[in-house]
């Protein structure tokens, strides 16, 4: 039995095992952690936006009491004197909604491209609450998305092009030009996520019309998603060598692109997916981008110092490691 084991772990058989027990287990955990986010979207602590005192009468009570029943979640009500102020409130996208009620007449002014899948949540319960304790109600959509993106996908889409090809991209410069040194594989690994990310607003939104892109910002954000991703799976190769892809894999694919916000709305994750989506490139991509297309004028710094600090963190990590002796790389390999 013995001889066995140890001639099973010299042969190529030992490692295509072990890769098809690790894939089996990839597709589940790939099912599973987009169906445990997606599937059954829930609002959590739900910001919306309310205008004047009048929104302090029953009926208005009544009103936000029942949708927040109806939702099953916390409704985290902002109040505001006047209607630009709240207003304000969504292009600094701090609400999701602005509640007008004036004795039994409300007004929902919902922002699709706020969160779109929040949007269309509220724009279908509110009517049966509305129904139930009484009150007429009105529905706008103030902030619509783009005409040819109506689902408002197409920036998870485009930022999941970029977190892939930006990994992948690393893992074919690693496979297939493992001659060059440490400061020409960073330089190739900017090469091809300045090039990529270019590509990808030229098809989109150029050739395609798929989505109308800022496309000196857009660009920007793109090319540093996948520099970051391919320079994190260049840190995990240079002390796991062939394993590289598992961290990278579950770190940017399992976990990150789930709970970036892109498919669905950050009030509608699960609350760990929703806490730490942000935290991860995927998210702070989805969340540089949204801005940069539907809230230009209030972009905020902290999804680039989030992509900043992962690509600064793995590019130091890559040439410290990439610097120690050959032998000491291959007894910690081992």
């Amino acid at each position: 039995m013995g001889d066995w084991w140890a001639a099973f772990k010299q042969s190529p058989y030992f490692p295509a095992s072990v890769l098809a027990l690790i894939l089996a287990a990839g597709a589940g955990l790939f099912a599973g952690s987009y169906s445990y986010a997606m599937a059954s979207p829930t609002p959590h602590h739900l910001p919306v936006a309310v205008v004047g005192v009048t929104a302090e009468t029953v009926r208005g009570r009544a009103f936000v009491a029942g949708l927040e029943r109806s939702l099953e979640a916390s409704l985290v009500l902002r109040f505001y004197r006047t209607y630009g102020e709240a207003v304000q409130a969504i292009e600094e996208q701090r609400v999701f909604a602005v509640f007008v009620v004036r004795g039994e007449d409300v007004r929902m002014d919902v922002s699709s491209a706020s969160g779109a899948s929040v949007a269309q949540l509220l724009t279908q319960e509110a009517p049966h609450v509305a129904s139930r304790v009484g009150v007429r109600l009105t529905v706008r959509d103030v902030k619509p998305l783009q005409r040819a993106d109506p689902r408002g996908l197409a920036i998870f889409y485009i930022t999941l092009a970029a977190v892939i090809i930006g990994f992948t991209g690393a893992a074919q410069l690693s496979a297939n030009a493992a001659g060059l040194n440490a400061g020409e594989r960073i330089a190739f690994t900017a090469v091809y996520a300045a090039l990529g990310a270019f590509a990808i607003v030229a098809i989109v939104d150029w050739l395609l019309g798929a989505l109308d892109l800022p496309a000196a910002e857009s660009w920007m954000i793109l090319a540093l998603t996948m520099f970051s991703t391919g320079m994190v799976f260049t840190m995990f190769n240079a002390f796991l060598g062939r394993w590289a892809m598992l961290p990278t894999w579950g770190l940017m694919v399992l976990l990150g692109n789930p709970s970036s916000g892109g498919a669905v709305s950050w009030p509608l994750l699960p609350s760990p997916l929703g806490a730490i989506g942000r935290w991860l490139p995927p998210g702070a991509s989805v969340n540089a981008q949204h801005t940069a297309v539907y809230f230009g004028a209030h972009q905020s710094l902290m999804p680039f110092l989030v992509l900043g600090a992962w690509t600064l963190v793995s590019c130091v990590v890559f040439l410290i490691w990439h610097r120690r002796p050959a032998a000491d790389r291959s007894r910690d390999h081992g």
